[in-house]
């Protein structure tokens, strides 16, 4: 603020949060001014409780929205600082304006018994490797599953009887979901790394094969997702070559400790290194397959079968989210994504325009008697 040429004595009189409202907006508009822009000032006003008119409008409005059945109170996925320990919107975000949360479909893919030396603590649990996807219905095509070797992992406690293996940032996610046994707080109940994971014998929902194999892949990322990919060599490119090099590489296989009989038969292309390429490649494999794709195999053959509900309703499955992509809040925290309880505007029913019909009607009558506002409404689609 000293840096606009203010003084001490003005700078603190902006504790008061009303003295904001008397001091930006003149000089605001005086810069609107100077570009040349020509508005009608005297249909200017504040739109807070500082003022009375706004404010009895508003109520008025909330009012009547809620004696129609519109405002409702539920349970809605949101970005959430946790430091703040609220809903984080844009205006409080340092970075990721706009940023959404992500659905995911969270697959469970069951540890077989008996569990490896590192993970012998966990037994009497059920285990699960969780992947996130959003493809559900490529499912029936899983050959295995990829873990970042070098990757940080831990086993979360998820209820009583249910364990997850995944990144701390996902285990922070879903403790935010009520899927955690402890809310909003994740218990880890074992520290592990991706080699640790690698050679685990998996059943995972709807795969073709009875066991299914993790395994290692150089460029799973552990800042997205969960870290734990199911793998679907027809419908990815980076699961095809990831694939191919550890068939036709024994010098890979054996730096991971891959037993040969894990890796199922693919055809050669050249190399998972080549980033640019399988980019490209996935970009289009996706698009095609999301937009064009019909499914040939399982009760879903001939359809475009996108939804998780099978998987959902068979417990082999739960709905995950996660911000699309990175958002600090104002406050300095990483946001995740939370089921939260608050009150929503049910906008987007037949009905609604209606309902603005009327509204409008009123609000009409209203300015008559109040006279803060132009006579001049109209209801934009």
């Amino acid at each position: 603020m000293k840096e606009y040429e203010l003084s001490d004595a003005e700078i603190s009189k902006f504790q008061d949060p009303s003295h904001w409202l008397m001091h930006f907006p003149p000089l605001a508009k005086e810069d609107l001014k100077a570009f040349g822009l020509g508005c009608d000032w005297r249909r200017s006003f504040i739109t807070t409780d500082m003022n009375p008119y706004y404010d009895s409008f508003v109520r008025w409005q909330i009012r009547k929205l809620k004696e129609m059945g519109k405002i409702v109170k539920d349970l809605r996925y949101a970005i959430y600082s946790p430091l703040d320990g609220q809903p984080c919107a844009d205006h409080d975000r340092a970075s990721g304006e706009g940023v959404l949360p992500q659905e995911y479909t969270l697959i469970k893919m069951e540890v077989v018994s008996p569990f490896p030396a590192k993970m012998r603590a966990l037994e009497g649990k059920k285990v699960f490797l969780a992947a996130a996807t959003l493809r559900p219905e490529t499912m029936y095509g899983q050959t295995n599953a990829w873990v970042l070797p070098q990757g940080n992992y831990g086993a979360y406690e998820i209820n009583e009887t249910d364990v997850f293996v995944v990144t701390e940032r996902a285990a922070l996610n879903l403790a935010y979901q009520n899927l955690s046994r402890v809310p909003q707080r994740p218990t880890c109940l074992l520290e592990l790394i991706g080699t640790d994971l690698i050679g685990l014998p998996l059943r995972s929902p709807l795969s073709v094969y009875e066991i299914i194999y993790t395994l290692p892949m150089m460029n799973v990322l552990t800042d997205k997702g969960t870290g734990i990919v199911t793998s679907v060599p027809s419908d990815s490119p980076d699961d095809y070559m990831a694939m191919h090099d550890l068939k036709t590489k024994k010098a890979l296989r054996d730096k991971f400790g891959v037993e040969e009989e894990w890796i199922l038969p693919v055809v050669p292309i050249n190399s998972q290194n080549e980033k640019d390429k399988l980019a490209e490649a996935k970009r289009l494999t996706y698009l095609k397959g999301f937009t064009e794709g019909t499914m040939l195999f399982g009760e879903f053959a001939g359809v475009k079968f996108q939804d998780p509900s099978k998987l959902l309703g068979n417990n082999q499955a739960v709905i995950y989210n996660e911000p699309e992509k990175k958002v600090m809040s104002r406050s300095g925290d990483e946001c995740f994504v939370a089921l939260t309880d608050q009150w929503y505007i049910t906008y987007g029913e037949e009905e609604w325009r209606k309902m603005a019909e009327e509204c409008l009607s009123e609000m009409k009558l209203y300015h008559k008697e109040t006279q803060w506002v132009s006579q001049n409404f109209e209801l934009v689609e």
